[in-house]
């Protein structure tokens, strides 16, 4: 079983329940159903074969839903995209990934008409008309564009689609790393189903739920949690295409949502907001946070003000995400990440792979149905982080005696920005092209809006380079949660013996700022 194949099981039997809403319009499972046939069929129809790679590069919005789906029953490997990041970004991913073709909006053509070079190997770019109006900006784009509606209207409603394995790959993630460029998680069909379903079950997910889909869909958090999960268990998904407060608060009180899933920022913009009172979320059951830790004094603060309990998770894009939750059946406890879902397991372990006993510190393995095939032609770092059959996360965690799990410390050096992962050698990178920047370390700062900020440490024989000049500098060059909002001028930056950057004087520095 697949994705898929359940959306297909539940046009059958509720044909017309709401499937998703947008904007007020409504979808049932039947007419999703036959759109995602439609869509199947005309890639097909483009050439497209079991295996081939089509970028996602799409907002919140049923042009994602509809791409993603239909590209999964044709057993096509999809590749989400943050639409935000930059033309130079967006171009590594396509080249790295292997992409023949590309799904995007009709107000990014123009980012794509600036990375035509590497446009040549792709056959096709589909563009969802949005009303925004394309800007083709050149002839490759232009003569490579296929559109999203038509395709709709020449698609045949009766797909006949190809087998599928569970071990076949379904989804290739880019998720930043060490090395200072993304790497490409495999995750596999039965990855996506299992963490849905035993996610599902775990937070008793059912038919009669509405799950505001407010994180972004291009990433895995909402894309197993608040939309996997929901479709396939019969409940509908409220979609929002841009999170705000206002937002959220409207369509939980028109739509009566039961369940809401964010990142710690999202949760503090909602409790900051003067316009939102406890009646807004009188119908959610559920609040549930993951992607960067919880603050304890924000998780209490949030359900005094509006009297729903917050479960609090931990995953990675390698696990599909989800390996903890906070449980519903027994005592929550704050500062927790939870205990194992269903089928997985987690456990900490010393530098030789040794279970440490409850409360000691060391790292935070997991094994289970939903861990990764592997990174995508990467096969030594594959190696790296599945050992002996158990993802190797890089977290520092700890257990208590009841099987709740704390993370005590976040990867090394890792900067969460309002839930995305920077890491700060893909900022030094960037900077290391600057001619004027001899060198550069990039740290995180506390930020109460964004949970952290991206400070950086430039060292320069130019007196006359800003700080404006830098941030303008990598305003060009990355996607803008990891620009940085400090930039500081040091004569030298601090070593040890060894020429190692002492990245903990750093901080120092940044307590100081």
């Amino acid at each position: 079983m697949n994705i898929s194949d359940q959306i297909s099981v539940t046009a059958k039997q509720h044909p017309e329940k709401t499937a998703y809403i947008f904007e007020g319009n409504e979808t049932s499972y039947l007419e999703l159903e036959g759109m995602i046939n439609k869509f199947a069929d005309s890639l097909v129809g483009l050439g497209y074969q079991k295996g081939d790679h089509l970028a996602l590069v799409v907002g919140n919005s049923p042009h994602f839903v509809i791409g993603l789906y239909g590209a999964l029953r044709a057993g096509i490997i999809v590749i989400p995209i943050n639409p935000i990041y930059t033309p130079d970004e967006i171009s590594y991913i396509l080249q790295n990934g292997d992409v023949k073709g590309i799904v995007t909006m009709d107000m990014l053509a123009g980012k794509f008409a600036q990375i035509s070079d590497v446009l040549e190997d792709a056959e096709h770019i589909i563009i969802a008309e949005t009303g925004a109006g394309t800007d083709t900006g050149s002839t490759i784009l232009s003569e490579k564009m296929k559109s999203f509606s038509k395709l709709m209207e020449e698609g045949n409603i009766h797909f006949d689609r190809p087998e599928l394995r569970e071990d076949d790959i379904a989804l290739v993630l880019y998720t930043s790393g060490t090395t200072g460029k993304p790497k490409g998680a495999m995750l596999t069909h039965r990855n996506l189903y299992s963490n849905a379903k035993d996610t599902a079950d775990y937070l008793e997910m059912d038919g009669g739920d509405k799950v505001i889909a407010a994180l972004p869909m291009f990433h895995v958090f909402c894309l197993t949690v608040a939309l996997n999960a929901p479709l396939m268990n019969g409940g509908t998904v409220l979609i929002v295409p841009k999170f705000s407060p206002e937002a959220v608060f409207k369509l939980a009180k028109e739509q009566q949502a039961t369940v809401f899933a964010g990142v710690p920022t999202m949760y503090n913009y909602l409790l900051q907001t003067p316009g939102g009172h406890a009646d807004d979320f009188q119908s959610i059951r559920l609040c549930i946070s993951g992607g960067a830790a919880m603050p304890v004094a924000l998780l209490k603060h949030f359900e005094q003000k509006f009297g729903v309990m917050i479960s609090e998770g931990y995953g990675l894009s390698e696990a599909s995400p989800v390996t903890c939750f906070n449980p519903l059946d027994r005592a929550r406890k704050p500062g927790s990440i939870g205990t194992n879902i269903k089928n997985v397991e987690n456990k900490v372990v010393d530098e030789l792979g040794n279970e440490l006993p409850p409360g000691e510190v060391g790292e935070l393995v997991v094994r289970g149905p939903n861990v990764m095939a592997g990174y995508y032609k990467l096969p030594e770092e594959t190696e790296a982080v599945l050992r002996d059959g158990w993802l190797h996360t890089g977290d520092m965690a700890r257990m208590d005696d009841e099987g709740y799990f704390y993370i005590v410390d976040r990867r090394k050096d890792m900067i969460l920005v309002g839930g995305y992962n920077v890491y700060p050698r893909e900022v030094e990178e960037v900077l290391y092209e600057h001619p004027d920047i001899a060198e550069v370390a990039v740290v995180g700062m506390p930020d109460p809006d964004q949970g952290e900020s991206v400070v950086t440490f430039v060292v320069t024989e130019n007196n006359a380079l800003k700080a404006s000049d830098v941030i303008t500098f990598c305003g060009e060059r990355l996607a803008k949660y990891k620009v940085p909002a400090v930039v500081e001028f040091l004569d030298e930056l601090p070593k040890n013996t060894t020429g190692k950057i002492l990245r903990k004087q750093l901080r120092d520095k940044v307590a100081q700022l």
